[in-house]
């Protein structure tokens, strides 16, 4: 469920130095589908009404998916983040002043199943909304029509190391308002996937997006994802109606207190980062 209200908000970036490198060189090779080949993700994702995910988009700049997961396939990749050799770089919320009580870390290629698997699948169904928002805002569309593609774009622009990300948050936990640009090359939308019951492995932490309007306040929107459910939102800005016809509205997003108990996402990020 979707709640909207208006009100006043202060932004906070965070810093492309706060990664902590373990080591892990840039992955160029990351699992490639055979072309053709349908994979169950595949079809969880084309399951989706993908006309109301985009009108939902443009009206909120975010929008629940169907179950893109189990939830054995859910706890699966939770139990992963002990498994440090998966993963680049671990950022602490608290030391880098993002947040509270929470980390994240970023997936080293190869990637664990489904990871690269729902980013090949999510891809082009948000690249015509993509598309559609920069054309509406006058810009030029870069993004290609493979994710393949678009990631060697970002390699040839310095952006080689992997994006993908594992959250969590302990009670107490919250993550500031922020945006997950890495260089720029950016993709628009990004997905977060649910690893937990909320009500029932955790309550609080509900998904904030906050959104500058032109010459007006700010909206926020707050969501509580189900588990193994994706979130589609928008990564860095969006059109809205303006008396100009069409402005580019910034946006952030960030986590709300985890009240009890222990919350999993998964981040997939469409652009890889310097």
């Amino acid at each position: 469920m979707i709640h909207t209200f208006l009100g006043d908000t202060s932004y906070r970036g965070r810093a492309a130095a706060a990664e902590l490198d373990s080591g892990f060189p840039p992955a160029f090779g990351k699992v490639r589908r055979q072309s053709g080949d349908v994979t169950k993700y595949d079809k969880r994702v084309a399951a989706a009404d993908w006309a109301a995910v985009a009108a939902e988009l443009d009206d909120y700049g975010c929008a629940l998916l169907p179950q893109l997961l189990t939830p054995a396939e859910c706890a699966k990749i939770a139990a992963l983040w002990d498994a440090t050799e998966r993963f680049r770089a671990t950022v602490n919320l608290r030391r880098h002043r993002f947040g509270d009580n929470g980390d994240y870390r970023y997936f080293a290629a190869p990637f664990p199943e489904p990871v690269e698997q729902l980013r090949q699948a999510l891809y082009p169904r948000l690249l015509p909304v993509a598309r559609d928002w920069h054309a509406r805002l006058g810009r030029e569309a870069e993004w290609p029509d493979t994710l393949d593609e678009w990631l060697r774009i970002c390699h040839e622009a310095g952006q080689t190391r992997p994006t993908p990300i594992l959250l969590r948050y302990e009670a107490g936990g919250w993550n500031a308002l922020h945006r997950d640009l890495y260089g720029d090359k950016v993709f628009p939308l990004q997905v977060v996937i649910n690893l937990n019951d909320p009500g029932v492995d955790h309550t609080g932490g509900e998904f904030l997006l906050v959104e500058q309007r032109p010459r007006a306040q700010s909206r926020a929107t707050a969501t509580l994802i189900p588990q193994g459910h994706g979130l589609v939102f928008t990564t860095r800005d969006r059109p809205v109606r303006s008396a100009r016809g069409w402005s580019a509205a910034p946006v952030r997003h960030g986590v709300s207190a985890v009240r009890e108990g222990r919350r999993h996402t998964l981040g997939l990020v469409f652009h890889d980062a310097s």
